[in-house]
């Protein structure tokens, strides 16, 4: 079975005059907050959600090593419960695991040093700005937020 790549998925910009389709998708994927993170499969489903946000949102195919280092600084453990009383619901989707720990799904990062980019928060990556696909450039974002 072949493996999906992940992607990081971080928000850059606020709630502030925010459309309620997009909001709604935003709180779907758990980026709640500015300087939110999450990991993602890159899956039809998951590309959509990024489509549909991706005027408040950057994303990027994350590195092994990036992944390792994320959750070992910022990854917080999940104490919730597995299941309901009576055994009958699991909640499998609020947590993610790895490296047999359980962990939250977002974290939430510092913001970046030295910055997003030249042009700030509202221009695409493209064209020095800050949203938008980075491709692999995501994993210097990601460590320049830890």
């Amino acid at each position: 079975m072949m493996e999906t790549k992940k992607l990081f998925v971080i928000r850059v910009r606020g709630r502030v005059r925010l459309l309620t389709t997009v909001k709604d998708t935003l709180d779907m994927m758990r980026l709640y907050n500015t300087n939110y993170c999450i990991l993602v499969p890159a899956t039809p489903v998951m590309l959509g959600m990024i489509a549909k946000a991706k005027d408040y949102i950057t994303w990027g195919e994350a590195d092994d090593a990036v992944v390792q280092e994320i959750f070992e600084k910022r990854g917080t453990l999940y104490t919730g419960p597995k299941t309901d009383s009576k055994k009958k619901i699991t909640y499998d989707n609020r947590y993610v695991e790895y490296n047999g720990k359980k962990y939250q799904k977002f974290f939430a990062l510092n913001p970046p040093r030295r910055g997003y980019g030249r042009k700030g928060i509202k221009t695409l990556f493209v064209h020095q700005g800050a949203l938008g696909n980075r491709g692999a450039k995501i994993n210097d974002l990601v460590r320049r937020m830890l």
